[in-house]
């Protein structure tokens, strides 16, 4: 019984977004008249998931908490095993309720916010899935649950920043949000490469246990590794110049994402491994450094914004890095309440912000003038001290740079090597050579150069005429027709694939067979 409510917290809400997305591409549940069937099904699926919820805790009232329920095995490799389980501890499934209730409660706001939005129902299949990446994030059993969990919030994300896609401003923020994730998520899988290497398992108290046989060091890696996701998740300084773009999206994925739910992952991430920071103290200091330096980039930088959403997400930039310094000074009980009320109220702001600004008539408020005053520091705090540009030189600019590198050693050195000249245009296959007689100069064509480019040059004269010869004309002219016809439907199959509903369709299917 156990088993079967832990897995309808976090199953419905992913069937929910499957349905809607093959109902899409199917025809069934669009425009505006497929909105009440989307509305209804991911708002059951949230209901099914807070019932389901409710229940364990109901039981847990007078049985005391489950802890870590297993229901089998996932994956298996030698020695390596990854199962699915669940942590339901209080801490777990305190933070599973809060996630269905918000989640439940933006899904109805959004109901009237988006009728007759285009992306009405690709808004709440994201959502959807979102409502159970958060469900699995805080009820997984085990590192590699987490991690997907962790994944599919992080594409739900990137996709509702750039709900607007045709804007360039809402692509090139869901880029950032994304390229700055995966940063973390490095982080993540190395951590889960330690966690196997060093205590043999990733169930979360095999984790906790075998940390006490390591040494100072092994932990710190762990921890460090483990620290790298929570800070980009969090948006934590260095990384938390992403989370002031990602407003582009609609108001209640603002509200979802990154004033209640999803900017709290990294909190509870390192609330989680509170008994591995109690075997590397030494870390707690840094941790503590970096949440303080957060908490002073929101407030000062919320001090000089002019609109609603982005005050709203510079403070909840400072009340997350509160939460850190809370952790790194050792009170993980009060970042978890910390936490808990803040999103509480968070959510009601953002999804208030909406009347809000239509309850408002009056210029906004000026800076104050203490910050004014010192030009520098304002000016800093207005160019959100410049942690964009500082990750654009750091970052992308050398990366840029090798690119063209390793282009230009590709053009001057491995092309000549082969025989080929700057900007060949490569033949597609050897049938594509029957538009000219071998050795015949054609201007269509590119020559080949050099001894090892005329041996390609021959041997793919070769291979066109026995395809010519032997394999089309020797299985009779119906075959080389019915290639060419065969051709053409894949033409038009590779066009469709191509449309946004099916690339939704195969990244769905793809999740799927992942899970």
């Amino acid at each position: 019984m156990i088993g079967l409510l832990a897995t309808l917290i976090v199953l419905p809400p992913l069937l929910a977004a499957a349905w809607i997305g093959i109902g899409v591409v199917l025809g069934h549940n669009v425009g505006e008249s497929g909105e009440p069937a989307t509305a209804h099904i991911a708002q059951s699926a949230a209901v099914l998931s807070l019932l389901a919820v409710l229940g364990l805790d109901l039981a847990s009232f007078f049985a005391g908490a489950p802890g870590q329920v297993r229901l089998g095995t996932w994956l298996a490799s030698g020695e390596i095993e990854a199962a699915i389980s669940f942590t339901l501890d209080p801490f777990a499934l305190s933070l599973a309720t809060l996630v269905a209730l918000i989640c439940l409660l933006t899904l109805r706001f959004s109901v009237n916010y988006l009728h007759r939005e285009a992306g009405f129902q690709r808004f709440f299949m994201i959502l959807s899935l979102f409502t159970g990446a958060m469900l699995l994030i805080v009820t997984a059993g085990n590192l590699l649950l987490t991690f997907v969990g962790w994944e599919l919030a992080g594409a739900s994300s990137y996709l509702l920043i750039a709900y607007a896609y045709e804007r360039d401003q809402a692509a090139e923020s869901a880029t950032r949000a994304f390229v700055t994730n995966r940063i973390g998520d490095a982080g993540f899988l190395l951590a889960i490469y330690l966690c196997l290497a060093w205590i043999g398992s990733l169930e979360w108290p095999d984790i906790t246990a075998g940390s006490v046989g390591l040494s100072r060091s092994s932990t710190g890696l762990i921890l460090l590794a483990l620290l790298l996701p929570a800070l980009a998740k969090s948006a934590l300084v260095p990384f938390a110049g992403w989370i002031a773009r990602a407003i582009e999206g609609p108001t209640p994925s603002s509200a979802i994402f990154y004033g209640s739910l999803m900017v709290h992952a990294g909190i509870y991430l390192l609330i989680r491994v509170e008994p591995l920071f109690q075997q590397a103290p030494s870390l707690m200091p840094l941790v503590a450094l970096l949440g303080l330096a957060t908490a002073l980039y929101g407030w000062l930088s919320g001090l000089t914004q002019t609109d609603v959403k982005a005050s709203l997400m510079f403070a909840t930039t400072t009340q997350v890095g509160l939460m850190v310094l809370e952790c790194g000074l050792g009170w993980f009980e009060l970042a978890a309440w910390h936490l808990v009320l803040h999103a509480i109220w968070r959510a009601y702001q953002f999804l208030h912000a909406p009347a809000l600004m239509h309850l408002t008539t009056g210029p906004a408020r000026p800076a104050p003038r203490w910050l004014r005053g010192r030009k520098r520091l304002y000016t800093a705090a207005l160019q959100r001290f410049w942690l964009d540009p500082a990750a654009d030189a750091l970052l992308v600019r050398p990366t840029r740079q090798l690119a063209q590198d390793i282009q230009a050693f590709d053009d001057e050195v491995v092309n000549r090597l082969v025989g080929l000249p700057d900007q060949a245009k490569a033949l597609s296959s050897t049938a594509d050579r029957g538009e000219h007689k071998p050795g015949t100069p054609d201007e269509g064509i590119t020559q080949a150069s050099g001894l090892l480019g005329s041996l390609l040059e021959s041997l793919a004269d070769l291979l066109y005429w026995f395809e010519k010869r032997l394999v089309l004309r020797g299985g009779g002219e119906g075959l080389e027709a019915g290639i060419r016809h065969l051709g053409s439907y894949l033409l038009q199959i590779e066009s469709l694939l191509s449309q946004p509903r099916y690339l939704l369709l195969l990244i769905m299917a793809t999740l799927v067979v992942i899970l």
